[in-house]
């Protein structure tokens, strides 16, 4: 027999969230964000789930190319754009809508003698300092992707760096004097922006991780937003221990028992994608009732408190974090967020969809 350690993907609870977002965005068209492997869930899997949206974000390329060959004609849009020229002859060839955000993807396309105008986004720094023009280079940047002969419709792009916390009120002003007067559609809104500020939904939005049934919003549960779950990682007990004041468990022996305490053996460890910091607390359900881990967490096991729970044993059902425990809280705890846990899923844990 196989580990007992799966991960299970509810596709309802995918097109749910979408709904949700729909609800939230008006008449905003919808980017759903499928990089990183739809984060962890499987790209062609997440993408069935999610036809209802307008178009799909992505980094990769061969990605994008995979969407295309699997038959979907929505809008692609490349998040990081064009690497190298070669990569605009592709992007023409399967229709794919490259993100613009420094000069020589501009020189590429210039030079590319396309056969065909490519849609672009042009993207503005606002704060975030990773990807896009500075406000004094941004106008001169759309002048010269008008002028280009191998671009078509172009959209403004912005992304928010603190829409979870600080807001949008700077970056969004910053923005709004670059576009000011000027007759093109835009994207503005991830996440947090879509559920917190609706005056930057604009043309399009794109949600990442609200698909996913995670919350973007650190005040704010995904369970109290509207949001499901999508993946659920569980496994089994495979082993139990007693310990006895004094001794400890794990590598290190990092737990150690201040009275009797009875310890259980999860087949999972960082090896599957649970994250190797999480602390001893972090919460985990054992038969649906709520525990927490002991010790250290190693690369194929790791300990929990059965102390409470005296009815586990071997074969007795465990969430690491999906339906029941959200996988916000279990990221809280070990110090990370969401994103890493879901991303991080390793490839040799069986999946299994649901619905």
């Amino acid at each position: 027999m196989p580990r007992p350690i799966r991960a299970t993907f509810d596709l309802d609870a995918l097109r749910a969230n979408l709904a949700l977002t729909r609800a939230k965005v008006g008449r905003a068209r919808i980017w759903a964000v499928v990089k990183a492997n739809a984060y962890g869930h499987g790209l062609l899997r997440a993408a069935r789930a999610l036809e209802q949206a307008d178009g799909f974000a992505l980094l990769d390329l061969d990605d994008a190319v995979r969407l295309r060959e699997a038959g979907f004609r929505h809008p692609i849009l490349l998040l990081e754009g064009c690497f190298e020229p070669g990569d605009l002859a592709v992007a023409a060839e399967y229709g794919l809508t490259p993100v613009v955000h420094c000069l020589p993807q501009i020189e590429m396309l210039e030079l590319s003698g396309l056969p065909v105008r490519l849609p672009v986004h042009l993207k503005l720094n606002t704060g975030m300092n990773r990807l896009g023009f500075a406000l004094n280079e941004f106008a001169p940047a759309l002048e010269r992707l008008q002028r280009c002969t191998a671009v078509g419709t172009i959209t403004l792009m912005t992304h928010f760096a603190e829409a979870e916390t600080a807001g949008v009120k700077e970056p969004l002003q910053v923005f709004e004097a670059a576009a000011s007067g000027i007759d093109a559609p835009r994207t503005l809104a991830n996440s947090a922006a879509i559920l917190r500020y609706p005056q930057t939904h604009a043309d399009w939005v794109r949600p990442g991780i609200m698909l996913y049934g995670c919350s973007p919003l650190p005040d704010q549960s995904a369970e109290a937003i509207g949001l499901r779950p999508v993946m659920t990682l569980s496994s089994e007990i495979i082993a139990v221990q007693t310990l006895q004041p004094g001794e400890g468990t794990g590598y290190g022996r990092l737990f150690k028992a201040e009275s009797p305490t009875r310890v259980g053996v999860v087949a999972c460890g960082y090896a599957d994608g649970y994250p190797r910091h999480a602390p001893t607390g972090t919460p985990v359900l054992v038969a649906g009732r709520r525990t927490r881990l002991l010790g250290r967490v190693s690369m194929d096991m790791l300990a929990v408190d059965l102390t409470d729970i005296p009815e586990a044993g071997i074969g007795t059902p465990v969430t690491l974090w999906g339906e029941g425990l959200s996988a916000d809280e279990v990221a809280a705890a070990a110090g990370t967020v969401s994103y890493e846990l879901l991303c991080a899923l390793a490839p040799r844990v069986p999946q299994v969809e649901k619905n």
